[in-house]
């Protein structure tokens, strides 16, 4: 089972260069962003002075987002936000120019619910069209899937439906999570931090941890910037079960 891998680990996979710049031809994949609503997002830890996720997660996007959106069209799916614990928001699909409208959508959020993490993607890929055309699905998420859903189960279904459809997952700030009672396929995943996981390795995608914003930032360039850096594994004809 691969291991996930840090930003540095990500970075090697480059030999060491930087992120190429966008190109419009390397972009033409449509892609959407599944951010993180959760309201742990927000949570105060030991140290009150400290910046909560969500004050970090708007820097990182600020920053990374507007370089990528001159070159592929992107849409924005948020999850956990709202006055419905398991609330998931389609704000747009893919689109031309939306860097500003993902930053100024990630400004204004106020977390406060749980994390649906597979209904989420699952909104995403439909909003990708993903059974007639290829794109890319990049999953912000500071934790598990609280809301019952199966991410893997929906990794494996998505793979063998798709025509070609990525995910990447970057956890930003995991926590364990020690009670499955609402995330029913944890347990085989007991020695990582996140199931999210599952998701990328049965699409071909990456699964990244990051705890900085640098590390956010080079993250999401990573995986939303043109051409996604690193080797993807080949896809599996039969995704498993």
């Amino acid at each position: 089972m691969r291991r996930p891998l840090s930003v540095s680990a990500l970075c090697l996979a480059t030999l060491g260069t930087a992120p190429a710049p966008a190109t419009p031809a390397d972009c033409s994949e449509d892609a959407m962003l599944v951010f993180d609503g959760s309201g742990s997002m927000s949570e105060i830890g030991f140290d009150a002075t400290a910046a909560t996720r969500i004050e970090e997660a708007r820097i990182a996007v600020a920053r990374a987002i507007p370089d990528v959106a001159p070159f592929r069209r992107m849409g924005l799916v948020v999850y956990g936000a709202g006055a419905e614990a398991c609330a998931i928001d389609l704000r747009f699909g893919p689109r031309a120019a939306a860097g500003a409208a993902i930053v100024s959508a990630v400004d204004a959020l106020e977390p406060g619910g749980l994390t649906p993490l597979a209904g989420a993607v699952q909104l995403a890929a439909e909003a990708l069209s993903y059974r007639d055309r290829p794109g890319v699905i990049v999953v912000v998420t500071d934790g598990n899937e609280t809301c019952g859903g199966r991410p893997c189960a929906l990794g494996s279904a998505l793979a063998a439906e798709a025509g070609a459809l990525t995910i990447h997952v970057i956890g930003f700030r995991v926590e364990v999570d020690f009670w499955t009672w609402d995330n029913p396929e944890q347990e085989s995943y007991s020695n990582d931090r996140s199931v999210a996981r599952c998701l990328a390795e049965r699409t071909g995608g990456l699964f990244v941890t990051t705890e900085t914003v640098d590390e956010l930032v080079e993250a999401l360039q990573a995986t939303l910037g043109c051409p996604v850096i690193g080797q993807t594994p080949a896809r599996r004809k039969t995704p498993p079960a």
